[in-house]
């Protein structure tokens, strides 16, 4: 079971930027689509990004379209979310996936811990 680690979320003031990273060890990271989700206090996780095996498909939820971008190296193995122009509303814990495609809500295997990302006013 590929296991993934999330890193790089803070604290951070609105309007700032923040990049999120996404590593595993797993030889097979690049042969599978992968995808962002977070989970705010007291709500359903949701869909943040998704993005195909090649980089070359990206898919964003309309609340971050324009402000966030997915990409990865798979020659590292590393999944990446840049955000700027961060609001109050994208405080959640944010947890990185693989998937069957890049818009899939199921993933493949388990959730890891996540990165605690918090925006103030």
């Amino acid at each position: 079971q590929m296991q993934l680690v999330e890193s790089g979320g803070g604290l951070v003031q609105a309007g700032g930027s923040l990049r999120l990273s996404c590593t595993t060890s797993a030889r097979t990271f690049g042969t599978y689509a992968a995808g962002w989700f977070r989970q705010a206090p007291g709500k359903e996780r949701e869909f943040v990004s998704g993005i195909s095996w090649s980089g070359g498909s990206t898919y964003y939820a309309d609340s971050v379209k324009g402000r966030f971008t997915i990409s990865r190296d798979n020659g590292k193995n590393i999944l990446y979310l840049q955000m700027n122009s961060l609001k109050r509303e994208d405080t959640a814990t944010y947890y990185c996936a693989i998937k069957d495609n890049p818009l899939a809500l199921d993933i493949l295997g388990a959730w890891g811990q996540g990165t605690q990302v918090t925006v103030s006013s």
